[in-house]
């Protein structure tokens, strides 16, 4: 069962904020979902399908996503995987071509400050 921060929190599409992935736990809170709140300064907000492309890039841009850290509990992703991606780093990835597809109905609505719907819905697959 996922305990939500944000109960009454919205996707991309205005609708209620799903889960993206609890296998592995996903979130800003580990709760499985892209929620966000004044602490998540990352804003972890974009449900992403993890792709060999893209894990490349982020391990290249710093941010080994694809290494496991026991330490933190975590397993190290793989493509297929989804994960609650920073949105200024999906934009970031868009950006340079190695943008992972991601999930409307998961991806949290304060995800449009950063990157338009349209853009978004160009790289939807379904939940």
């Amino acid at each position: 069962m996922t305990i939500r921060y944000d109960e009454d929190a919205k996707n991309v599409l205005g609708g209620e904020l799903i889960s993206c992935s609890l296998d592995p736990v996903t979130g800003f809170f580990r709760n499985g979902c892209c929620e966000t709140g004044p602490a998540d300064t990352g804003i972890h907000t974009v449900c992403a399908v993890m792709t060999a492309d893209f894990l490349e890039y982020s391990k290249a841009m710093g941010n080994d996503l694809s290494t496991p850290a026991p330490d933190y509990a975590f397993p190290g992703l793989k493509p297929g995987d989804r994960w609650c991606l920073c949105a200024p780093r999906w934009k970031e990835a868009l950006d340079a071509g190695a943008a992972p597809h991601l999930v409307l109905e998961a991806t949290h609505e304060e995800t449009l400050a950063i990157v338009p719907l349209g853009i978004l819905k160009d790289y939807a697959v379904k939940a």
